[in-house]
């Protein structure tokens, strides 16, 4: 997707807002999708955009690797499909970083995947950061770092 069209999405967000309201002074947020797939990008901003989804979960190691600052709470993003099709705007609301192990069934089922319980969250995740952590060369661990995030829907396209 190009900037043009990234901006064009941020503008009719904040068409939608009152002259006042903060966000008219951030910069234009990032724009990315779900997963490590294509059907995972599809699927994960699918159940975002329906408002199933509130929330997420990364590898920290996977920041400290790649040398990405981590998100923050009030950072805005713009979710893309895999066609980079922009599906919504959203809005972080709070972060924590938990070991995986310590990640409980209350935020399994804000994650909105699958049957939205801590076991499919696991089974799911763990295969996710297997991948992950062959990737960043980190062996995977019941206490490897997760920042579980929480966002708001704050815009659809």
């Amino acid at each position: 997707m190009s900037a043009q069209s990234i901006d064009a999405i941020w503008l009719a967000y904040l068409s939608t807002l009152p002259g006042d309201h903060p966000h008219r002074a951030a910069a234009s947020p990032s724009a990315w999708g779900f997963g490590d797939s294509p059907a995972m990008a599809d699927a994960l901003g699918q159940l975002v955009q329906q408002g199933s989804k509130t929330a997420t979960a990364s590898l920290v190691w996977e920041y400290e690797h790649d040398q990405q600052p981590m998100p923050t709470v009030g950072d805005m993003s713009i979710i893309l499909d895999s066609s980079e099709k922009p599906l919504c705007v959203i809005e972080t609301t709070e972060l924590r970083i938990l070991p995986y192990n310590e990640v409980d069934a209350e935020f399994a089922f804000a994650e909105g995947e699958g049957d939205r319980s801590l076991e499919y969250w696991r089974e799911a995740h763990w295969r996710f950061f297997s991948r992950s952590c062959q990737r960043i060369g980190r062996e995977i661990s019941e206490t490897m770092p997760i920042l579980c995030e929480r966002f708001r829907v704050v815009y659809r396209v």
